[in-house]
């Protein structure tokens, strides 16, 4: 790849109705640690070394604020900055101290085609410690953008941040800036918005207590556990307290850039005519709705079913 790109996802930035009720659930439920709160931010990290890979605002609509990643330097970042500017993104703010963001760095910020802020930043800080437990997130695994126009935004990743494309579905673009099958898709939807975010742990194991933890948090599995075909990660999905889907995911397949082929919609339709490769699981209606962007109808329907199950047990 050129070396004028991004070269990995930090983390994601969401806006929440409640911050305290948000960061109890992502710290006692999902697994997360507290690396700072500043205001109304709350900054959370996963067992890796990222300083954080979720950043909370307190908002009064939730949404996704900003999808975070890294360049291997500062040489890096002005080259991008100057790459971006040159193609005619929209461009934020120019390459500086992060000083006003936990665990600081050198980076800038922009918007993609569809309105998304996007920021690059080298030599943010990291933790000197790393923590062993497979039921907790290691980092942020990939993002899931709903796009209205899948070609123009395609582009913009690929163009402007040196993304390569690893598969692509009837629906869906898997594109890469690592060596981890994708850390973006885009997926065809009625606009821009969030489908979902997926957090990797470190194995099969893991991700089964860690989905433990979540049902006796009061959390249904809505979809899983299945294996994807593009990526081929084992997959469990939820809910979250603002209808975000959030994902555990472990085994991502790690790209050979010298040997791989990206399989096309036709290819994928032949190999595996269903999202789940073992065929066993299905999408609750309330993913769907929160995938789609619609939060508050996927709550409703999530609040619903619980009560159902309750009544029926």
């Amino acid at each position: 790849m050129n070396e004028v790109r991004v070269n990995g996802l930090r983390g994601v930035e969401l806006a929440v109705f409640d911050l305290k009720k948000s960061s109890d659930f992502y710290r006692s439920v999902w697994g997360l640690e507290e690396a700072a709160a500043e205001g109304d931010a709350a900054y959370l990290r996963g067992t890796g070394r990222e300083h954080h890979i979720l950043a909370l605002h307190q908002r009064p609509r939730a949404g996704l604020a900003a999808m975070n990643f890294s360049a291997r330097d500062k040489r890096v970042v002005d080259a991008l900055h100057a790459k971006v500017a040159g193609l005619g993104v929209k461009v934020l703010s120019k390459p500086a101290a992060l000083s006003g963001v936990a665990g600081g760095g050198y980076g800038f910020s922009m918007e993609t085609p569809e309105g998304q802020v996007l920021t690059v930043s080298a030599d943010v800080e990291q933790h000197a410690d790393t923590v062993i437990d497979s039921s907790r997130p290691l980092k942020l695994s990939h993002i899931v953008l709903n796009v209205a126009d899948l070609d123009r935004q395609n582009r913009f990743f690929r163009d402007a941040l040196g993304f390569r494309l690893s598969d692509a579905t009837e629906r869906m673009d898997f594109i890469r800036c690592s060596s981890d099958h994708h850390s973006v898709a885009l997926a065809r939807g009625h606009g821009a918005g969030l489908n979902h975010m997926a957090y990797e742990v470190p194995n099969f194991d893991g991700l089964m207590r860690g989905a433990g933890r979540m049902t006796h948090g009061g959390f249904n599995i809505e979809w899983g556990v299945g294996r994807h075909g593009p990526g081929n990660n084992i997959f469990t999905y939820f809910i979250e307290p603002n209808g975000f889907v959030t994902e555990y995911t472990t085994e991502v397949e790690q790209i050979d850039e010298a040997t791989h082929m990206p399989g096309d919609g036709a290819y994928w339709a032949r190999k595996m005519p269903f999202p789940d490769r073992w065929g066993m699981a299905t999408m609750s209606k309330a993913l769907r709705e929160a995938m789609a962007g619609d939060t508050v109808k996927a709550n409703n329907l999530r609040c619903e079913d619980i009560i159902s199950k309750k009544l029926a047990s």
